[in-house]
């Protein structure tokens, strides 16, 4: 057997049925939680793996290994958490059986038997992941008269469509500008940088309305957007420079008077949507602009340029979340690149996942979204070659799914992170083991410890005088589920 036929066997394991009822009102730290893990090396992905038993432990030695969590130590609520519908995902999911089609919108949205994704995001127009560059307008058609979204049609709309109903009829849905039509641009392509002309800042900011108008009439309601994906990358794809003066000025001057005028006061407006390397730097000058800042939701980010191995700079983040706390942060996009069928199976895929949402979540995160939900075994479809590794990938031979760890250690996060959770206070005593948790609004608190060591590491998750001895496994990902 290959390593797709083995892979593909690896559907989403159904969580066994788990009688909290019998729990009934007992306060919390109290005797029973519910184990759920997944390890490397073993069968168990998001596996309902056990149960604690809490004792009294007033005072842990210094020798004894601990999770301390705090749940009285509240910080901010979670959004969602949930990944992003490109064409490449539409145009792939389309290729599949409807059986297959409806294993894939399980996977992902349903809460019990998938991982439970709350929060979605798509391009505006074409990105890399496009089968070819294309707008909405005719070339020079500044007024927008032929704006239409017919392309959409045929994949990326009925495949939202689709995941609104698998996720219960309401998934909220963020959207990102690529680059402008190329008659807007200073370099007059899509591709490979290029500015947005002033003469057309008026035109641009009206397409935003022009797009989202256009996506509810379709039924798709529009959570919020971003300003521009990457505006500091010249890429060889769709790309479009902003400086932090130039994306401050079009948000006062332009996007955000606009969108109001309009009627989308409402929709959360997203700045930077890059890098976290300069991600403080980025927001002191659009938020500074008290003029700018009204308009601003919030400051999203991307993982990419700032992964060592050990650090992500996460401090950055935290820096923005402690200098603005009225913002909110959160994690647009992310995924591991390069891709090879042949290390599809690599465990640091899902490893990256879950040290990142760990980090991010405790420098102040409010939301976290993936890129590509599916990709083909090529790591595509991609106009210029740059592919990717997705949660999910489509074996074009079989028409089966093939389901990477880090879909399991995004489920760790998603399944059980709930929108409306407040985050709340977790530390450890051993690098080894990292750690976050969350109050759900249902009373159920969830506790997350990640391993990414070659060691088993025997530990207790200690909570106001109690503790519950446990175990790590090596290289393992684990979520405590405590009512």
């Amino acid at each position: 057997m290959n390593i797709i036929q083995c892979l593909s066997k690896l559907k989403p394991i159904g969580l066994l049925p788990i009688l909290l009822s019998t729990i009934g009102t007992m306060p919390i730290y109290a005797q029973t939680s519910v184990i759920y893990t997944t390890a490397d090396h073993t069968d168990l992905r998001l596996t309902a793996s056990g149960s604690l038993t809490f004792k009294e432990l007033k005072q842990p030695l210094e020798t004894q290994i601990c999770v301390f969590v705090d749940p009285q130590t509240k910080f901010q609520s979670v959004t969602g958490i949930g990944g992003t519908i490109t064409d490449a995902a539409a145009e792939t999911y389309a290729t599949l059986s409807n059986d297959v089609q409806k294993e894939f919108l399980k996977a992902y949205y349903d809460r019990d038997n998938g991982i439970g994704y709350t929060l979605a995001r798509t391009t505006i127009h074409s990105s890399d992941f496009s089968s070819g560059s294309y707008t909405y307008v005719k070339e020079n058609d500044a007024a927008l008269q032929s704006f239409n979204l017919e392309h959409d049609q045929k994949y990326r709309i009925p495949l939202l469509k689709q995941c609104i109903v698998a996720a219960g009829g309401k998934l909220p849905l963020f959207v990102s500008p690529w680059s402008p039509p190329a008659f807007m641009k200073s370099n007059h392509d899509m591709l490979r940088g290029g500015k947005l002309l002033p003469a057309f800042r008026s035109a641009w900011a009206n397409y935003f309305v022009k797009f989202i108008k256009g996506y509810e009439k379709e039924g798709i309601p529009v959570w919020g957007l971003t300003v521009q994906n990457e505006p500091m990358a010249t890429q060889k794809w769709e790309s479009c420079i902003f400086t932090a003066e130039e994306e401050r000025d079009f948000i006062k001057e332009y996007l955000g008077p606009i969108l109001h005028k309009n009627g989308l006061a409402d929709k959360k407006l997203i700045a930077w949507d890059h890098n976290r390397d300069q991600i403080y730097q980025r927001a002191s000058v659009i938020l500074k602009d008290p003029e700018a800042s009204k308009y601003v939701w919030g400051i999203g980010y991307h993982w990419y340029e700032t992964w060592t191995g050990s650090d992500m700079l996460f401090n950055n983040v935290k820096l923005v979340h402690e200098a603005f706390p009225d913002k909110q942060l959160l994690l647009t996009e992310g995924c591991v690149e390069k891709f090879n069928l042949d290390s599809i199976s690599r465990w640091d895929l899902g490893e990256r996942y879950g040290y990142s949402m760990i980090n991010d979540f405790n420098s102040g995160v409010t939301a976290w979204t993936d890129w590509n939900m599916l990709l083909d075994d090529k790591g595509g479809p991609n106009h210029v070659g740059n592919f990717c590794f997705a949660p999910v990938h489509a074996d074009t031979k079989t028409g089966k799914l093939i389901y990477t760890n880090s879909y399991y250690y995004l489920g760790h996060f998603s399944k059980f992170v709930r929108p409306g959770a407040r985050r709340v206070a977790s530390s450890s005593n051993r690098d080894k083991l990292i750690t976050t948790a969350f109050m759900n609004t249902d009373g159920k608190l969830a506790v997350i410890v990640m391993n990414k060591s070659n060691d088993k590491i025997p530990y207790y998750l200690w909570m106001d005088g109690k503790a519950a001895e446990t175990t790590s496994l090596p290289h393992s990902i684990s979520t405590f589920i405590i009512q």
